[in-house]
């Protein structure tokens, strides 16, 4: 089994949403969060905080952590082929400066403000919705129940 420690931004302003689109060199965009890969020694509270401005070019401050996400993913529909866990931490962050571009050498084509009505129609990562699940609920021990993939949603 693999494994994964990632931290996500949930940037939530004026019933919008950040988002990013995920353009891999292969297969379908996806829409998610800013976010990522937590590296070896790093905090995910700094992890955050890089990857929203390497991924969207932008500045954050978090204002505060959701909760953590921990799902298997099945070997049949992971990207490897192998069973894989996903541990992602969320926090609330909010954007203080810089300009939406693409990711430089990247997987992310762009990163939108996106009303929260529109998400539904969106082929997006089960991270968006997990997500927002935590930020609307503020669930004092940071854990919702698992979200269902299947459809626009995607792991």
């Amino acid at each position: 089994m693999s494994f994964r420690l990632a931290a996500y931004a949930v940037c939530v302003e004026d019933g919008r949403v950040l988002l990013a689109r995920q353009a891999p060199r292969s297969g379908n965009s996806t829409w998610t969060l800013p976010g990522g890969r937590v590296e070896h020694g790093e905090d995910p509270f700094d992890a955050v905080i890089r990857e929203v401005a390497e991924e969207t070019g932008c500045m954050a401050v978090v204002d505060r952590l959701l909760g953590v996400d921990s799902r298997v993913i099945p070997a049949a529909e992971a990207r490897a082929g192998v069973e894989h866990q996903n541990v992602g931490v969320f926090y609330r962050v909010r954007i203080t400066g810089g300009r939406l571009r693409p990711e430089p050498n990247g997987e992310v084509a762009e990163s939108v403000w996106t009303r929260i009505p529109d998400i539904a129609c969106l082929r997006r990562s089960s991270l968006v919705d997990i997500g927002l699940s935590l930020a609307q609920a503020l669930p004092a021990t940071g854990h919702i129940e698992p979200v269902p993939v299947g459809g626009l949603i995607q792991h």
